[in-house]
């Protein structure tokens, strides 16, 4: 057996009392059926390369190999392939006569066989892919995964460096979000498009011919149609809109034949109007101000993954109780129940697409943190536009559904940016009921939504910008590293050091009170997102430890922050009867 290539992170959360078990509960609450079987749990662990293969234990799927909780803990080589196998039984768990197999996501490259039958390979890291498999199972099946993982740079690769260090990560491969199979009608449907207004929604789906039947479950009672075709509109009388404040969500059940979905959606609307002469982000219909934080999603234990659900739903609640409405969600696509955590809790999500492309130190950092932000032209390959393009479609598909996602990034600070205009209209055609920020931080290219700002290593002073609204996409960075719980002893990563919780609390109230609020004032800024929500390996500037063991800033101070936030912008923007 190989021996283990790295030192895996030895800080523990809280969320590993659970034994990984939240991950094999049906992992996609907007597409529910009752035919389910978790793959996930304990596999088998091969490296292949040239010179063989060698056994490396067995792996606990869904967690990577790099981390802790996979049970193998290990670095993987730039030249080998990792093969997964697993064995399992079916007793009637799908009963019907076809079947799904689902992957979350698995990182760069993968190929499946089930039952000594290779599935499609499928490239691409962050989104999820599926095959139709009834006729290949049988009683006793086995599934196998080829995954080859270069770090290929062409395609997504988010915060992942093989050389990681600063605000660079540890790399990571294979499977990483959860495996099953569902049973499906013959005929089934194959996915729903939800898109609300204030008092109604339309339903479209693929998949499911002849007469569907819809029960939406209302406080006033169920709302029953009956309705040939793949769409309908139904109005909601008394309508409940979703906010933060109150995140509500109608649920409900679609037939199709023997096919039966459960699922939720939620009334709201996210546009760009003009307010007193300025152009602001309304939450239906009304000026919101979002109150943000850099939400990497790394977590001391599964890297990728927390534990369990629980890490996620602990990030979302702990962060609204600090007086937080918004997570920009950097570059890094979530497993499914991340956003219903925050679509049933009410946290709005600013969702980056993820980056490919080579980073450049000073182009794309240095000259424009300094005031440069002249950008040089940039092309990509046309293998890295066609994958980049096609995932950010995908992704778009992916996250439609859910009313928390409000705003999504194309390219973050110019890391991998081209022809962004272009990227903008299309993909904004796409999904017209979003905000689209093409450039966050700086390269912006003439064609956004949005005025999108970046400001570290000096006084916060922004213009207002005539036509669009002003969003402070990161800001701070304000590090404390709270010993015993933090990753990196030696080196220590953030934009502004304190030595305290007192100090930092202090030091964060004197940022928003001094700076934010009166560019609210000033420049009618309505949107700031905190660097971060937790430290994440060398970077301690998070609001709680990697571990999250630790919220280090005082939760009064914090909501009182808030409050003059929402003051300053309520002067700012009222509402309008």
């Amino acid at each position: 057996m190989k021996a283990k290539n790295t030192s895996f992170c030895d800080l523990f959360t809280p969320f590993e009392k659970s034994g990984g078990a939240g991950w094999e509960e049906y992992p996609r609450p907007q597409m529910k059926r009752e035919s389910y079987l978790s793959l996930c749990g304990e596999w088998e662990l091969f490296s292949r390369t040239d010179g063989g293969e060698e056994y490396l234990g067995k792996i606990k799927v869904p967690f990577v190999p790099e981390s802790r909780l996979s049970n193998i803990g290990r670095k993987k080589e730039r030249d080998e392939k990792y093969i997964y196998k697993k064995t399992f039984k079916l007793n009637g768990e799908i009963g019907s006569s076809q079947a799904l197999l689902h992957f979350g996501a698995a990182d760069q490259t993968a190929r499946v066989w089930l039952n000594g039958t290779e599935l499609s390979e499928h490239v691409g890291g962050y989104l999820p892919f599926s095959y139709e498999v009834g006729e290949l199972l049988q009683r006793e099946n086995t599934l196998t995964v080829e995954i080859t993982d270069t770090l290929d740079r062409e395609l997504a690769y988010g915060k992942q460096r093989e050389k990681r260090g600063g605000m660079w990560y540890t790399p990571i491969s294979g499977i990483w979000q959860p495996v099953w199979l569902e049973g499906v009608a013959k005929d089934y449907i194959k996915s729903v498009k939800l898109t609300p207004t204030l008092d109604s929604i339309t339903i479209e789906s693929e998949g499911g011919t002849g007469q569907k039947k819809l029960v939406i479950h209302t406080e006033r009672g169920d709302i029953e149609r009956l309705y040939e075709g793949d769409s309908i509109t139904v109005r909601i009388d008394n309508a409940k809109n979703w906010t933060p404040e109150e995140p509500y969500l109608y649920y409900f059940t679609l037939t199709c034949g023997e096919d039966r979905i459960e699922s939720y959606f939620a009334l709201r609307t996210v546009t760009v109007e003009k307010r007193k002469g300025r152009a602001v982000i309304c939450l239906n219909g009304e000026p919101y101000f979002f109150h943000g934080l850099l939400d990497q999603g790394y977590f001391s234990d599964g890297i990728y993954l927390p534990a369990s659900p629980e890490g996620y739903k602990w990030d979302v609640l702990t962060m609204k109780r600090l007086g937080f409405n918004m997570l920009r969600k950097h570059i890094k696509t979530e497993p499914d129940i991340f956003y219903y955590y925050c679509d049933l809790y009410g946290m709005a999500v600013f969702q980056d697409m993820v980056n490919s492309g080579v980073y450049r130190y000073i182009q794309d950092t240095v000259l424009p943190t300094i005031g440069i932000k002249k950008s040089l032209p940039r092309k990509a390959s046309p293998r890295r536009a066609r994958h980049f393009e096609e995932d950010s479609r995908k992704t778009v598909a992916l996250l439609y559904n859910h009313p928390s996602v409000c705003y999504y990034t194309i390219f973050n600070e110019g890391w991998g940016q081209y022809d962004t205009g272009r990227i903008y209209k299309e993909l904004k055609a796409l999904d017209p009921t979003r905000i689209w920020d093409s450039a966050s931080g700086w390269f912006d290219g003439g064609e956004s939504d949005v005025k999108s700002e970046h400001v570290y290593f000096r006084k916060i002073k922004l213009k207002p910008h005539p036509k669009k609204p002003l969003v402070l996409s990161e800001f701070g960075g304000y590090s404390y590293k709270v010993w015993g719980h933090s990753f990196n002893l030696a080196d220590n990563y953030g934009y502004k050091t304190f030595r305290s919780p007192e100090e930092l609390t202090a030091g964060l109230e004197e940022l928003y009170l001094s700076e934010i609020v009166p560019q609210i004032e000033e420049s009618g800024l309505c949107a700031a997102v905190l660097t971060q929500l937790s430290d994440v390996e060398d970077e301690t500037n998070g609001l709680c430890t990697y571990d999250r063991q630790i919220v280090k800033v005082d939760e009064d101070t914090m909501k009182s922050i808030w409050e003059k936030l929402y003051e300053a912008f309520s002067k700012s923007f009222p509402d309008e009867d």
